[in-house]
C-alpha cells in the first residue's frame, strides 16, 4: 500500500472563515459524509475523495453516528482512513459527529437524553479510533427532553474532553436562542448551527440567521444543492440513474416538480453567464452571506468534489444578478 503524502500546497488557495465569535476557522467548503461513504460504497473511492479533499485545503470532515449505510459505517471507514493516511495530521483536521436520530433499538437510542448522547458519542469515538471529536452536535431537537438536559450533556461532553466544541442542527430560531443562553451560562458556548439551507429551502432566513449573527454562532448549511435539483442533473427531467429515480433515498420523484425544474433552468442560465455550473453558483450564493462559516458538500467522486471547489473562484454577485435570482426563486 502506497503511503499518502498530502500536497505541500494544500493551504494555498482555500479561504477559511472564523466560526461565529470563536477562535476556530473552517474552510469555506467542508466535506459531509452523509451519503457515499458507507460499507455499501467502494472503499478506495472513499479514500480517494478524502485524500483529494485534504490536498485542496478541506480540513473539516462532518460525520454522524447514523451515516452509512449501514448506520455507523461512514465513521468506521473514516476511522480506517484516518489511521492509514491522516494519523500524523490529526491536529490539522476538524472532525465532527452528531447524535439525535434513531441509532439502536429501544428507548435509549434516539433523540436527546443524556443517556443517548453520551453513549452515542462513546460509540462514535470507538468507530473512528479517536479520543475526542472537534465538534459534537445534537443532531435535531427533541420536544420531549428538557433543553437543559440535552445542552447540559453537551457541556459535560466538553468538560470530559470528548469534544472541543459543541453545536446543534435543525433547531428553530427560538430554540437556538434558548440553547445558546443555556450553554453560555454553563460556560460552553454554542459554536455552530448546521441547518438545511439552499436557494430553494430558505427557512433559516426567517429569524435563524439573525439569531446566529447576534449570538456569535457559526452556520454551516447542509444540502446546498437541494439533493441534486440545483445541479444540471435534472434540467431535462429525471434520469434513470439519478437519486430521484430510486424508490429509497432523500430525494423522491414527486419532489422534482415541473416548477422546480423550470426554476433550475432559469438559474442555470444565470450561472452560465457567470461561467459557473448551477451547482457552483448555488454554493457561491450561500457564501455571499458573511454569517455563513462554511458550506457542507456531499460528493460521490473526486471529480464532483473538484467541481464544487471551483465555486470558490467566483463568489461575487452583482446587484442585478441577485435581483434576477430572487425573481426566479419567488416565482
Amino acid at each position: 500500500m502506497k503511503d499518502y503524502l498530502p500536497s505541500e500546497h494544500r493551504y494555498d488557495t482555500m479561504p477559511y472563515r472564523r466560526c461565529g465569535r470563536s477562535g476556530l476557522k473552517l474552510p469555506e467548503i467542508s466535506l459531509g459524509l452523509w451519503h457515499n461513504f458507507g460499507h455499501v460504497d467502494t472503499f478506495e473511492t472513499v479514500k480517494d475523495i478524502l485524500h483529494t479533499a485534504f490536498n485542496n485545503g478541506i480540513t473539516h470532515f462532518d460525520l454522524a453516528n447514523n451515516y452509512g449505510p449501514p448506520p455507523g459505517s461512514a465513521e468506521e471507514n473514516f476511522g480506517k482512513i484516518l489511521k492509514q493516511s491522516f494519523a500524523s495530521h490529526r491536529d490539522e483536521l476538524i472532525i465532527s459527529s452528531k447524535a439525535g436520530w434513531g441509532m439502536w433499538p429501544g428507548p435509549y437510542g434516539d433523540l436527546g437524553s443524556r443517556k443517548y448522547l453520551m453513549a452515542s458519542l462513546d460509540q462514535s469515538l470507538k468507530r473512528m479510533g479517536l479520543d475526542y471529536v472537534d465538534i459534537f452536535y445534537h443532531h435535531r431537537p427533541d420536544p420531549d427532553t428538557p433543553l437543559e438536559e440535552s445542552m447540559g450533556t453537551l457541556d459535560q461532553i466538553v468538560k470530559q474532553g470528548k469534544a472541543l466544541y459543541v453545536g446543534i442542527s435543525s433547531y428553530s430560531a427560538e430554540d437556538t436562542l434558548k440553547a445558546s443562553k443555556i450553554l453560555k451560562d454553563l460556560g460552553t458556548p454554542c459554536l455552530i448551527h448546521q441547518p438545511r439551507y439552499n436557494m430553494m429551502d430558505r427557512w433559516v432566513e426567517n429569524g435563524l440567521l439573525d439569531v446566529l449573527g447576534d449570538e456569535g454562532i457559526g452556520c454551516i448549511p447542509f444540502s446546498p444543492l437541494e439533493q441534486g435539483i440545483l445541479t444540471d442533473k435534472y434540467l431535462q427531467g429525471i434520469p434513470e440513474d439519478s437519486r430521484a429515480a430510486k424508490s429509497t433515498g432523500f430525494l423522491q420523484e414527486n419532489q422534482v416538480t415541473d416548477a422546480a425544474i423550470a426554476k433550475a433552468n432559469k438559474l442555470n442560465a444565470i450561472a452560465k453567464e457567470r461561467n459557473q455550473s448551477l451547482a457552483q453558483m448555488a454554493v457561491a450564493w450561500l457564501l455571499k452571506d458573511d454569517r455563513i462559516t462554511s458550506v457542507l458538500v456531499g460528493v460521490s467522486s473526486e471529480k464532483q468534489l473538484l467541481e464544487n471547489l471551483d465555486a470558490l473562484k467566483n463568489k461575487n454577485f452583482s446587484t442585478s444578478e441577485l435581483e434576477a435570482i430572487e425573481t426566479i426563486l419567488k416565482t
